[in-house]
């Protein structure tokens, strides 16, 4: 009788991320539940800082017949994309939102997306919170005014974007991993934590000590610094705009390190430009990259350091995952994810079709 054939299973990273795949091999081989073979090929659709990914019809069609599994850090996976690899199981989104998978698209193929909801949770709220801190406490501000051509006096300044932390309040949209975490570094610094998130369930206010509204207006009427940390859903896209962003009381602080389609940034520009908002932080934008033939008048702004805006607004470019120690976390979460759905049969980090 002839031996079983041993399954080969093809996992492709489709980014182009690392100088080598000695992570993955050692993730794939660790302690086997049964006997197999992985094919780990990494391509260079979107490697480093590239700014334009290739397609993924770039990649040969050969290898993409092959195709289990696909790992994903920053690149779009259409309908179109997904007819390209005929035996694809299961796609890994490296990292916590899955807005750039075509879900419908792979629920009809049957095709299982994880998520890895739990890497860099701590990077992502401390980058918000830096961005936060810089703010309220006028750190960008100084760093503005005592350098260029005309240099401020060596004193304090007295503007509106500066106030006491103690007592006031911090809000958050969406309490999740990096909201949770959120929440617990504004405590501790003295803040009043207030969420809005219909998605959690209840007693979670109780156990972290901060105070919940079910009202979304309620949360942007009282927040004189507020934190974005909801996923991009067919519900929360375009989210805050106006209508919420004018709710705010005078001089306040908004940040974004969660997705940008969350936020209109013509409601963010009229709240700079009346008042509402004293500073803004974003990690994140609408359209990433920019798009350089149309680029909105905010980000035009900024650019051109235009006075109005001096010490106000900071971007980063959705760079709030990032620590060296991140990176590799990410990277070896991704690979046990993979592992643990298309070659163990384990429903872990499963992101369904009804999931917001």
């Amino acid at each position: 009788m002839a031996s079983e054939e041993v399954p080969t299973y093809t996992i492709l990273q489709g980014d182009g991320l690392y100088p080598d795949d000695s992570v993955e091999q050692e993730i794939f081989s660790r302690e086997p539940s049964h006997t197999y073979k992985v094919n780990y090929v990494q391509a260079d659709l979107l490697p480093g800082d590239s700014p334009v990914a290739k397609p993924w019809s770039s990649i040969p069609e050969e290898l993409r017949n092959k195709v289990d599994g696909i790992l994903i850090l920053k690149l779009y996976f259409t309908e179109e994309d997904i007819a390209l690899f005929p035996r694809l199981k299961v796609v890994v989104r490296m990292g916590v939102g899955y807005d750039r998978m075509d879900r419908p698209a792979l629920a009809k193929r049957g095709i299982l997306l994880c998520n890895v909801p739990d890497a860099a949770t701590g990077d992502i709220a401390d980058h918000a919170f830096g961005l936060a801190l810089s703010l309220r406490r006028g750190v960008l501000l100084h760093n503005d005014l005592q350098r260029g051509s005309n240099v401020a006096p060596w004193c304090y300044v007295d503007t509106p974007l500066i106030s006491r932390l103690d007592g006031a309040t911090f809000g958050i949209l969406g309490l999740g991993r990096v909201g949770t975490a959120a929440a617990l570094r504004a405590k501790a610094f003295g803040w009043k934590v207030l969420f809005y998130d219909p998605h959690v369930p209840n007693g979670a206010d109780k156990a972290l000590g901060v105070e919940r509204t079910k009202d979304i207006k309620e949360l942007f009427r009282r927040s004189t610094t507020l934190s974005i940390h909801c996923s991009c859903t067919v519900e929360t896209r375009n989210m805050v705009g106006w209508e919420l962003i004018g709710l705010m009381p005078r001089n306040s602080i908004l940040v974004n390190t969660a997705r940008g389609e969350v936020v209109q940034l013509d409601a963010i520009e009229r709240g700079l430009r009346e008042g509402i908002l004293s500073g803004v932080g974003l990690d994140v934008l609408p359209q990433e990259p920019v798009d350089e033939q149309n680029v909105p008048p905010l980000i035009k702004a900024y650019r051109e350091k235009e006075e109005w805006l001096q010490g106000r607004m900071v971007l980063t470019s959705h760079s709030a995952f990032f620590t060296p120690e991140s990176y590799e976390e990410i990277r070896s979460k991704s690979a046990e994810t993979m592992r643990d759905v298309l070659i163990d049969g384990v429903m872990s980090n499963i992101i369904t079709i009804d999931m917001f």
